[in-house]
């Protein structure tokens, strides 16, 4: 019973422990969330066409936060969108609001400006976050930006249109010339692998030569050190007798006047 009691004991205690570190990283998450964003929201009259969820939230050019959510409001000419921004920027009644487009496929972002430093913070009404009111044209300089990029492209074709049509023509001409050419291109190319085949025999082929002449050069450099080795070995007995010879001279001068046996015992 007692071992029961200490393992249940022990169990109590991980749970506790783990329950314990989850509360403390959640805690530790929403803090660190309460501390570094606030939430606002920003109403636009008209269309926001290109504005998403996660768009950048810019003030006076610097990235401070980004959208989180975009709804519709009663009125059905306005959208309403929910923005998280650094709790340290300095977004008050006054801030001006506008949308920026990024090029022709960019996504759309809120540009925020600060006119004065005096102005009153703003705060939350009927429950909800603190609003600001976009400008009247925010929408139609989407829409602009959207034309202009448009038009910017029509304008290049246009300037292009010539070199566009000689390209497309130098393509018809070069695709018309390898059909006419097929057959040639085809023999070309079977030729061209029929020499790199001709090139890979050859090399096989003296490959297998190279191999016999190192071979049979190896076989006359050993024929020929064991000939150098046995003419040495006769140049020296044939040196040893001379020796011999000379020995038996100087000893013996009569009898090389009168004759007689050597002494000399081999």
């Amino acid at each position: 019973m007692e071992d029961r009691a200490k393992f249940v004991l022990i169990g109590l205690f991980t749970f506790a422990v783990i329950v314990g570190a989850f509360g403390f990283v959640f805690w530790l998450h929403n803090a660190a969330g309460e501390q570094e964003s606030a939430t606002y929201r920003v109403i636009f009259n008209g269309s926001v066409t290109g504005l998403k969820p996660g768009a950048p939230v810019l003030f006076n050019g610097i990235r401070v936060g980004e959208v989180t959510a975009l709804r519709l409001t009663d009125n059905p000419a306005q959208v309403a969108v929910v923005m998280a921004v650094a709790k340290t920027t300095p977004i008050r009644k006054d801030t001006r609001v506008t949308l920026n487009f990024a090029g022709l496929t960019g996504i759309a972002s809120i540009s925020l400006e600060g006119v004065l430093a005096s102005a009153p913070p703003l705060v939350s009404k009927n429950g909800e976050p603190p609003t600001l009111m976009a400008n009247a044209d925010a929408s139609k300089g989407l829409s602009e930006s959207v034309r202009n990029s448009l038009n910017k492209v029509n304008s290049l074709i246009d300037e292009n249109q010539e070199n566009l049509h000689k390209a497309i023509a130098n393509l018809e001409n070069f695709t018309e010339a390898l059909k006419r050419n097929g057959d040639r291109i085809d023999k070309l190319m079977k030729s061209s692998s029929d020499a790199m085949d001709s090139f890979h025999t050859l090399g096989d082929n003296l490959n297998k030569r190279t191999a016999v002449i190192t071979r049979d050069v190896h076989e006359v450099s050993k024929t020929a050190n064991e000939q150098i080795k046995n003419v040495g070995t006769e140049a020296t007995r044939a040196m040893q007798h001379i020796d011999k010879a000379v020995v038996d001279l100087a000893n013996h001068p009569q009898r090389f006047l009168f004759g007689g046996p050597s002494t000399n015992k081999r």
